[in-house]
């Protein structure tokens, strides 16, 4: 295939990263915009975060069987129509300010994520020079960093409103100017949603008109592998520890990255005093410390073998996480802002370790292994709860275990000297 075309597929393939990464990273600045428009309590606005990754549980393994017939471009087109649906679906969702259509959007824009994160990590490392492909991987990376601070900040300058009713603000205005109040708070996402949705549905164009190179990705082993009744593939998959380890300390870690940034607007503004729009610009300010620490980590697993590098930053979150449920005041919120650092290179180190000597059975066990996200959909409420009955600083215990979780599978894996990654998230 010629060289410009197979760079225009490297391209698109990715700008996913980018786009799933922004998607993502919007729930932090949802949580805090809808708990005001729809007067939810905390676990109620934590259950934006579970219709979000209850969708990378229930279709990593359908994604897959649909890609099997219809390939990686027929995948990614249907991920990316999804996902201009469901980013659509907020316009009338804000109209009727109605809390349920609104997680029902999610859902089907997160479902649209699943089919794209589950035909693009790999196909990143499969198109072009074989010997590039870590460089590729790494590149694509860094753009899911970027993501991760571009939605926050625009999120935060253009969906948050920086105003928050007390109690007493709540009681002394009238039904009318109150429901007038939560119908301006709800509208504020129609507009950049639909611009999302275009941008998508415009990739998705993209995409059906670029030629993609022809991959040979599946050997003879893996073609009778595949022929076997996908239940029993699955039933003999959950028997190897190793693996079911790495979908748990997974399951463990987007946990933890979900409860840390979905409820750290809630955190600063009831810890700190800070409002909402500085609190959002400090977390982009800690997501790009999450895109700092890609680069810095890449760099460093040169020299330093990345399963101890593991090790040394679980231990160092699990004291950064205690520190900021007993710290009060801005000294609170910038130690936990340090958390994203040392949360960098947890997904893609927990995946490649997870999927190791998998040999024929390796994309389904790599299906398995994204299914652990739904971590992401369990923890946050559980969260939300203790929030409610307690106070969000003592919530943050929950992320906590989760390093300690992650600590638990590092340390398992001491002995692995070399790690190739071959995902990102």
């Amino acid at each position: 295939m010629p060289k410009d075309k197979s760079l225009v597929a490297v391209a698109l393939i990715t700008s996913l990263f980018f786009i799933w990464g922004f998607a993502l990273n919007l729930n932090p600045i949802l949580i805090p915009h809808l708990k005001k428009a729809c007067q939810l309590s905390d676990f109620q606005s934590s259950l934006i975060d579970s219709a979000s990754y209850i969708a990378y549980f229930l279709l990593p393994i359908p994604a897959a069987q649909f890609m099997k017939r219809y390939g990686y471009k027929g995948g990614i087109i249907f991920g990316l129509l999804l996902f201009s649906i469901g980013a659509m679906l907020f316009y009338p969702a804000a109209a009727v300010r109605n809390y349920a259509f609104f997680l029902g959007a999610l859902f089907v824009v997160f479902s649209g994520m699943a089919f794209l994160e589950t035909a693009a990590n790999p196909l990143i490392t499969l198109i072009g020079d074989p010997k590039g492909s870590a460089i590729r991987i790494n590149l694509a990376q860094s753009f899911n960093g970027f993501a991760a601070v571009s939605a926050t900040f625009l999120g935060g300058k253009y969906i948050l409103s920086g105003k928050t009713l007390s109690e007493a603000d709540t009681k002394s205005m009238s039904p009318e100017q109150l429901n007038s109040y939560l119908n301006h708070e709800a509208s504020a996402v129609q507009i950049p949603f639909v611009v999302i949705s275009i941008v998508v549905f415009l990739v998705a164009i993209m995409v059906w008109r670029t030629t993609f190179p022809k991959i040979k990705e599946e050997t003879h082993i893996e073609k009778e592998e595949g022929r076997r009744p996908l239940s029993v593939r699955i039933l003999e998959l959950t028997k190897d520890k190793h693996l079911m380890s790495g979908v748990l300390a997974e399951f463990f870690y987007v946990g933890a990255q979900a409860c840390v940034s979905s409820f750290f607007i809630r955190f600063s503004e009831r810890v700190a005093g800070f409002a909402e729009k500085p609190a959002s610009l400090n977390l982009s300010i800690a997501f790009g410390l999450f895109m700092a620490g890609r680069f810095i980590g890449t760099l460093l697993m040169r020299f330093f073998n990345p399963v101890k590098l593991l090790v040394t930053y679980a231990v160092i979150n699990i004291i950064l996480i205690t520190a900021a449920v007993n710290l009060q005041g801005a000294i609170a919120v910038y130690t936990l802002m340090a958390v994203w650092f040392f949360m960098s290179i947890m997904f893609p180190t927990i995946f490649s370790l997870s999927i190791r000597d998998l040999g024929s059975k390796t994309k389904l066990g790599s299906s398995l292994v994204i299914m652990g996200i739904v971590g992401g959909a369990v923890l946050p409420p559980i969260m939300g709860r203790i929030s409610d009955a307690s106070n969000i600083q003592v919530s943050y215990l929950v992320p906590g275990v989760c390093f300690i979780g992650i600590l638990w599978f590092a340390v398992k894996n001491l002995k692995v000297k070399k790690v190739e990654m071959v995902a990102g998230h």
